[in-house]
Parts: C-alpha cells; sequence; structure tokens
C-alpha cells in the first residue's frame, strides 16, 4: 500500500457516560435491525416515508433531540451524536423527516406555544406534514432580512402574497414555512413574521391555497429547488410561530441549526467520498503523482479540521442550546471542501471528465461536482459566514453600509 492510500490513526472521542450508554442501546439495537435497511433497499438520509423509516420511527431512533412527550428522546447534542456515530459506524442510514424534524421541528419547540407544539410535532413525526423552506427572495438571499413577501391580518388569517426562490425539498411537502413581513412600519428586523403554511395537495400534484411551484432545473438536469409564487395564500393566525413580528429570532434558531446541525457527524461524508476518490486515483495510475497526493493530503487535513470544529460547535448547543457563531464556521468549513472537492475529483478523472453519458447521464463525480457549487451559497453564503465570525466571534467592527 503506498503512503497516500493508507488510513491514518483515528482519535475516537468520549462523549461520557449518558451518551456512551445510548450509544451501546443503538449498537445492541443496530446488531439485530441493521439487516432491513439493506432488505428495504434505502439508502437515502431524508425520507419521511419507507419501511426502514417506520422502523426506526416505531423504536424511537428519529428527532433524537425532541422531548420525549412528543415522541423523541429527549437526548443532548453529545447523546444524539453518538447515536450518529453507531449508525455511521454499521453503515446503514439514520433517516431525517427532512425541514420538518431539523428546522421547524426546534423551532416549534424553542419559540411555539404548547397548543403549537401538540399540534405540529406529532405531524412531523408521523409523516402526515412535511415541510420545504419559504425564506430566500430574488431580492433577499442571504440578507432575510429585507424580505418583501407580505402578510396581512385578515380576520383569524394570514393572507400572504409575495415571491420565494430556492424553494428546497418542495416535490412532496404538504406545508411552507415562510417569512413574511406583517409590519412595513417596524424596523426591517422587527416586522417579520414565521408563519407554517398549507399548501392543501391534498394527493393532488400541483399545489393550492394561492401557491404555485416552479421547477428551476439545475445544471446537473436536476430541480432540486423551485420558484414559489404566492397570490393570497392563507394561514391560521395560529400557525405563527413566536407571534407576529417576531420572525426574525424564530428564523436565526431554525438558520442556527440549518448550518449546525448534525455538526459531530458532518465530517463523515467527506471522509467517505475522500476515501473513495483515493480508490479513483489508486485504480487510474495516479497516487503517485506529487501535487495530486499533496492535494489528497490537504483534503484529509480539512476533513479532520472539520471533524472536531464539529465539536467545539456541538459544544455550544450542549451549552446554550443555540450553536451561535461557530455554526457559520462549520457551514463555511464544510461548504468550502465539498466545492473544492468536486473540482478535485474532476482533475483526477482528467479528460475522462469531460465525457457524459448517453441522454446527458453524469456519473457520481461530475454529479457531485455540478451539486457542489451551490454549497457556498444556500444557508447563507460564505461570504455572509465570513462577515458573523468576524463580527461575533472576532469582535471586528460591523461593516460599513451605504447611507
Amino acid at each position: 500500500m503506498s503512503r497516500a492510500t493508507r488510513s491514518p490513526a483515528r482519535t475516537e472521542v468520549d462523549f461520557g457516560p449518558p451518551a456512551r450508554a445510548v450509544a451501546e442501546e443503538a449498537r445492541a439495537w443496530l446488531a439485530d435491525n441493521a439487516h432491513e435497511a439493506a432488505s428495504h433497499g434505502e439508502v437515502r438520509g431524508i425520507t419521511p416515508k419507507g419501511a426502514w423509516t417506520d422502523t426506526l420511527r416505531e423504536a424511537r431512533w428519529l428527532c433524537l433531540g425532541w422531548p420525549e412527550a412528543f415522541g423523541g428522546r429527549g437526548l443532548s447534542g453529545l447523546e444524539a451524536a453518538a447515536v450518529d456515530a453507531e449508525f455511521a459506524r454499521a453503515g446503514v442510514p439514520r433517516p431525517t423527516l427532512g425541514m420538518g424534524e431539523s428546522l421547524v421541528g426546534p423551532a416549534v419547540i424553542v419559540h411555539g406555544t404548547d397548543e403549537q407544539k401538540a399540534r405540529f410535532l406529532p405531524r412531523i413525526l408521523d409523516g402526515t406534514d412535511r415541510y420545504c423552506q419559504g425564506f430566500s427572495e430574488p431580492d433577499a438571499g442571504s440578507d432575510l432580512a429585507n424580505v418583501q413577501t407580505m402578510g396581512v391580518v385578515d380576520g383569524d388569517e394570514l393572507v400572504i402574497t409575495g415571491q420565494k426562490v430556492w424553494t428546497s425539498w418542495y416535490w412532496d411537502a404538504t406545508m411552507l414555512f415562510c417569512l413574511c413581513r406583517t409590519d412595513r412600519e417596524a424596523a426591517k428586523h422587527d416586522g417579520i413574521s414565521y408563519v407554517l403554511v398549507p399548501l392543501d395537495r391534498d394527493g393532488a400534484d400541483a399545489p393550492r391555497n394561492g401557491i404555485e411551484l416552479r421547477p428551476l432545473r439545475q445544471i446537473g438536469g436536476d430541480a432540486h429547488f423551485a420558484e414559489t409564487f404566492l397570490d393570497g395564500a392563507r394561514a391560521p393566525l395560529d400557525n405563527v410561530i413566536g407571534g407576529l413580528g417576531n420572525g426574525w429570532k424564530v428564523s436565526k434558531t431554525t438558520l442556527g441549526n440549518e448550518r449546525g446541525g448534525s455538526a459531530a457527524t458532518q465530517h463523515v461524508r467527506f471522509e467517505v467520498a475522500l476515501r473513495k476518490l483515493v480508490d479513483e486515483a489508486r485504480r487510474r495510475g495516479r497516487t503517485d503523482e506529487p501535487v495530486l497526493r499533496q492535494r489528497l493530503a490537504a483534503a484529509h487535513t480539512r476533513v479532520e479540521l472539520i471533524r472536531f470544529g464539529g465539536l467545539r460547535t456541538l459544544a455550544a448547543l450542549v451549552d446554550t442550546g443555540d450553536p451561535g457563531p461557530t455554526a457559520s464556521i462549520a457551514k463555511m468549513l464544510w461548504s468550502e471542501l465539498h466545492r473544492d472537492l468536486g473540482e478535485l475529483a474532476l482533475d483526477v478523472l482528467g479528460p475522462d471528465a469531460t465525457v457524459v453519458g448517453e441522454g446527458y447521464r453524469l456519473d457520481r463525480w461530475q454529479a457531485d461536482f455540478f451539486g457542489s457549487r451551490s454549497s457556498t451559497i444556500w444557508g447563507g453564503t460564505a461570504e455572509i459566514q465570513r462577515n458573523i465570525v468576524g463580527e461575533r466571534v472576532l469582535g471586528l467592527p460591523r461593516e460599513p453600509t451605504a447611507e
């Protein structure tokens, strides 16, 4: 084995006695049940449906950090990380329930009323409600405080009109979690509300309730995002989380979880991808090329930085319940590595990278290269993350704004 293909020694992290106990429980359960994932052919990481997901739901391996009263386990971030590590070690997915579990659920748990928690959380857990995201707008991407979609109170409902873009997980969603401006006179951060809007699919392919979703075809041929047009869409005022005008605070909980979620296991997918890329380089006889070896070694170093940086983000979650600015560091690191690994993979392929299959069919490396281009944009651009780190971590003065 050449030096470029050796697996380095790993330092395993002990998360402490409580985490060790739940990890041992997960390991024992997986020993008896992991074969079901392969038998059902379920390998996707995000799916509210399917036999393997149902098995995990019944055993309460979904929504690990949710309160036990709502079907979760009430695990700390450390304990959840230990469980995820066991699933990764077993080589089987621990599906999530998409944005409902990771983004909407935490916002409802922190900011929702008791009635809202009792109404919305069980519907996420059993797969009844599946959420897509309505944050970004054509003129308000990373600058979410500039949203112009309007929400007008009409009796006991909110009537919403405007446009969103980059709507993720739209294709079978039944709900849209949306930021809209409900007070034009308030300071821009104070006039925003966070509302859960029904799509009213009822089995129909296209949503109703004054909402139109237009898929956005990407360079790789897929349509992972959509434009969303709201023309008088209605939602009960009871669907406003945190109260009218408090959406900015609620959205920070959502975005913090988006940027800092799965902090302790974020490195795993890059570790696997890098290992496969080394195998590809070996297969092509390129592991003795000095520059390529150096780039592969640098990529390994960055994976390790993400691994230990993720533990720091996790520590912030454990201490305060909020990943804070450390989530911005984590998001910046992994998104830029994703982009650079995509470029490195095509360099490993060489001229073959320019050849696609019949019907513009892409191989895994080409598809990942195209997909990686958006990583430094969604969830807050890398430039925005640097501003957050500079101001909130390093204490630098705020970036000057034009008068």
